[in-house]
């Protein structure tokens, strides 16, 4: 396996992980009906996870392009 290959399949793991947070954050959100403080936070605290997820799959489609090219 090239580097370009494990890069690529690194992509589409954090690419999921990325939805799949997404969709805990928005469950999370739509959980919240009484409008409590706490369950704010837990929907932020995903959302911050998914913007994380997000920065490190844009890293990584970056590098999978670097190592695709030679």
């Amino acid at each position: 396996m090239t580097l370009a290959n494990i890069l690529f399949v690194l992509v589409i793991i954090s690419g999921l992980a990325t939805l799949g947070m997404l969709f805990v954050g928005l469950f999370s959100m739509a959980r919240n009906t009484e409008q409590t403080v706490e369950g704010g936070r837990r929907s932020n605290r995903f959302m911050w996870w998914r913007v994380r997820l997000q920065f490190l799959t844009i890293v990584l489609i970056v590098l999978w392009y670097l190592a695709s090219r030679s």
